[in-house]
């Protein structure tokens, strides 16, 4: 509302710039019906319920709600939202044709430190007249969100400013994505390959190899957006800004010794930067950190 696009002075992409939001945002406008977005955002909820159901099962509990929709609709909307079931299947994921896709690298790999594996997924944040989308950077050893960022649509350059300021705080090992046209993209790639990061996407049939994003994703879906009814792009942006802070700073996981995940990835950031990944470190440390190994590879398995 702030935009003025007649200002022959500033352009809309600086005001954008200024105003903290994306220049798509500035031109969106919902491009399905109300009905539409209601049933997307049922599914969102039945997806994240239990996001093992295929757009069948998907149906059928619409039926059961009251909604009349056939399954060609549900898997639209599902492929409009960015979704599909997590399980084994011949095609979980489909890249563009014309980008190169990298092997898993994941298998029986025991993560044993901050910054030695990093994931980014994508989800479906609905608002209340449209949706948005988010992508989430994290570092699987501590659950610390590095990055996040919002778009309007399913393009790579909201992916790619994520990954720019996420690489401002640290450097992984590995970093593990699906093979979605976002990550298996040439800007996005060449990115992790300039800085020597070992790029591993998930593998047909391995749908959860990026469980610890996923779980992110149902926490903020049942903590943040399921009790708030964004108004527009900036209003969501502010309340998962907040949320994010929260979950990083605040929030006590039990997984990882009732700390934050930004008490464990900088407490231990601090200790592999100043020694090396072989040094032993201190009984509390060490203890917290046997008890985050041991569940994500109980994740793994």
């Amino acid at each position: 509302m702030l935009i003025e696009k007649d200002n022959n002075y500033i352009p809309i992409s600086r005001q954008a710039a200024l105003l903290g939001i994306s220049r798509s945002s500035v031109y969106y406008n919902p491009v399905v019906s109300n009905s539409d977005v209601e049933l997307m955002n049922l599914i969102d909820e039945i997806y994240t319920k239990a996001p093992f159901y295929g757009s069948r099962k998907i149906k059928e509990q619409l039926s059961r709600m009251g909604y009349s929709i056939g399954r060609k609709k549900v898997q639209r909307l599902m492929g409009l939202m960015g979704i599909r079931a997590i399980y084994p299947q011949q095609k979980t994921s489909i890249p563009c044709s014309s980008h190169k896709v990298y092997p898993y690298l994941l298998r029986n790999v025991h993560i044993d430190h901050v910054n030695h594996v990093w994931g980014a997924d994508i989800t479906y944040i609905r608002m209340h007249k449209g949706w948005l989308y988010l992508v989430a950077i994290m570092d699987w050893y501590s659950r610390y969100v590095i990055s996040w960022e919002l778009s309007v649509s399913l393009g790579v350059e909201f992916c790619i400013s994520a990954l720019e300021r996420a690489l401002m705080e640290g450097i992984p090992t590995i970093f593990n994505t699906d093979q979605g046209s976002q990550f298996t993209s040439r800007e996005f790639t060449d990115m992790l390959r300039s800085s020597d990061i070992r790029i591993s996407m998930d593998g047909r049939g391995r749908a959860m190899d990026n469980i610890f994003t996923e779980r992110l994703w149902r926490t903020v879906k049942y903590e943040e957006v399921y009790l708030h009814d964004y108004e527009n792009v900036r209003s969501a942006k502010a309340s998962i800004k907040r949320y994010m802070s929260f979950y990083n700073e605040e929030r006590l996981h039990q997984s990882l010794g009732y700390a934050t995940p930004s008490e464990v990835y900088n407490r231990n950031s601090r200790i592999y930067n100043s020694e090396s990944s072989g040094l032993l470190m201190p009984n509390s440390a060490s203890k917290l950190s046997d008890q985050v190994i041991s569940n994500y590879n109980m994740g793994l398995k």
